[in-house]
């Protein structure tokens, strides 16, 4: 389950910082520009952590950690103070008030990923879905449910295809490692002819995929289910009927 996470500063500039830092992870973020915003967001969405700002109209942020601690119900949510004062006297009173950790401005977003991730240790990378799309196609070949990348192949499979989509496949393979997933959907129910020459083509696709030690699923035609039967590749693969089905198999 994506981590909620609430920015609150009065700067816009360093909330985009956090916005485009935190974009390639998988997690809600909630922004306020002061503390009494930041506040009732915070009682409202009981976020996994917060990123707060010191100095701030209308309610600072030592005004809204003061407050925070004195509710029950987001007192133990932790907290990333942002300061613009490196000196002792002020780290101390920061230290003291029982943030979990700060950070001096300026600073830049992988610094703050960094701080982010000692305290949400399992924040996982968001998959790319950008691209995926071959000559000819005018959809993209890849999607994701939750934490399942479900690879639709294309109506005409031909050599030079599943070359290009192996080169795609082998991208996908590199972002699920960082995102931490290794489930895979072949789904081939699109395929107009699963001639042999198509069929020797997608076994290459197969292989690769369990080398690289991919949970794998196929959704399968009843006539592309025999057209596969006798292949050792795709023998140990389960085979259903829709994506739905191979979704639920997980």
């Amino acid at each position: 389950m994506a981590h909620k996470i609430l920015s609150v500063d009065d700067s816009r500039t360093i909330r985009m910082i956090i916005k485009k830092a935190l974009s390639e992870y998988e997690c809600e973020l909630f922004e306020a520009e002061n503390g009494r915003d930041g506040l009732a967001l915070a009682s409202e969405k009981k976020p996994d952590l917060v990123i707060l700002d010191i100095t701030m109209p209308v309610m600072t942020g030592i005004e809204m950690l003061t407050k925070m601690k004195q509710d029950n119900a987001i007192k133990e949510i932790p907290v990333i103070m942002l300061t613009a004062e490196s000196g002792r006297d002020n780290v101390m009173n920061i230290v003291k008030m029982g943030v979990r950790d700060y950070i001096v401005k300026p600073f830049k977003g992988d610094q703050l990923i960094e701080r982010i991730k000692l305290i949400l240790n399992d924040l996982k990378q968001r998959i790319n879905l950008s691209g995926g799309r071959i000559e000819g196609e005018n959809q993209d070949l890849f999607t994701v449910d939750g934490d399942i990348v479900i690879l639709t192949l294309p109506s005409k499979i031909a050599r030079g295809t599943v070359t290009e989509i192996e080169g795609l496949m082998k991208e996908k393979i590199d972002q699920m490692a960082m995102a931490d997933t290794n489930k895979l959907i072949v789904n081939l129910s699109k395929i107009e002819n699963l001639s042999m020459a198509a069929i020797q083509s997608l076994l290459g696709l197969i292989n690769l995929c369990i080398r690289s030690k991919l949970a794998l699923r196929m959704t399968a035609t009843p006539a592309q289910v025999d057209a596969l039967k006798g292949f050792k590749e795709t023998s140990v693969i389960p085979v259903k009927g829709s994506v739905e089905e191979a979704i639920q198999d997980f």
